[in-house]
């Protein structure tokens, strides 16, 4: 629920668009070579997804800026905690605000 949560929050600041898809075989939206080349940045919870994200498409991501936020897989959607852990995190990563 991390990666909808960053999503949404995002997607509600005036001049950001966002997406979210997994890594894994059974993420209910899988992430394609298509989100790939639409985003300017992704971002990935945590180190090892980064790793993951790095096998599965190497070569699309030569030109992308990647951000590990090291947030930990404890939350539902929208956590007030989630929320609050992920917005600066996030704002940095876009220089929202700045």
């Amino acid at each position: 629920m991390r990666s909808p949560s960053a999503a949404d929050i995002v997607a509600a600041w005036d001049g950001y668009a966002a997406d979210f898809a997994g890594l894994s075989n059974d993420a209910d939206e899988q992430l394609s070579s298509e989100q790939i080349a639409w985003a300017d940045v992704i971002m990935v919870m945590e180190a090892r997804q980064k790793k993951r994200l790095m096998s599965l498409f190497g070569q699309a991501l030569r030109t992308k800026r990647i951000v590990v936020l090291n947030v930990p897989d404890r939350f539902e959607y929208m956590d007030p905690a989630l929320v609050a852990l992920l917005t600066p995190k996030l704002k940095q990563v876009l220089r929202k605000g700045t």
